[in-house]
């Protein structure tokens, strides 16, 4: 999927984005915010540089989910689609599920697997993390 131009939006079409190439990381997050933030057992994101994100129609509106996060949203569906960090300078995580083609997305790892629920096993061999995981 080398250069791959993939697009996304939220529940309601308010909110369109396009992302530019490969993601640095895409990965099955269990921490408890992220499943709160989602209403769901496990969140499927996709690390990218924010340069290779562009919102095309709309802006997210932002909620601090911790001091050193935001969580972005559409304000009129509450569609979360992003996650930005001071501990991941100039990266910004794009929900999975938001894409318009989430199936040329394929997470390679879980990570905050310390805090996943035991009913929500996923049956794959990737690699699990009890926190977020090392980048290289």
């Amino acid at each position: 999927m080398q250069n791959a131009r993939l697009e996304g939006g939220c529940l309601c079409g308010s909110l369109r984005y396009t992302v530019e190439g490969e993601p640095l990381m895409a990965a099955i997050c269990h921490c408890t915010m992220c499943r709160r933030a989602h209403a769901a057992p496990a969140v499927a994101w996709a690390l990218y540089r924010k340069e290779q994100v562009a919102f095309t129609q709309g802006q997210t509106m932002l909620y601090a989910s911790s001091e050193d996060a935001q969580r972005g949203f559409c304000a009129t569906c509450g569609t979360q689609i992003t996650f930005t960090a001071t501990f991941l300078p100039g990266l910004m995580d794009i929900s999975v599920g938001s894409l318009d083609t989430p199936q040329l997305i394929e997470p390679t790892l879980h990570y905050w697997h310390a805090e996943h629920l035991a009913w929500a096993e996923f049956a794959d061999a990737l690699p699990r993390y009890p926190e977020f995981p090392p980048l290289e």
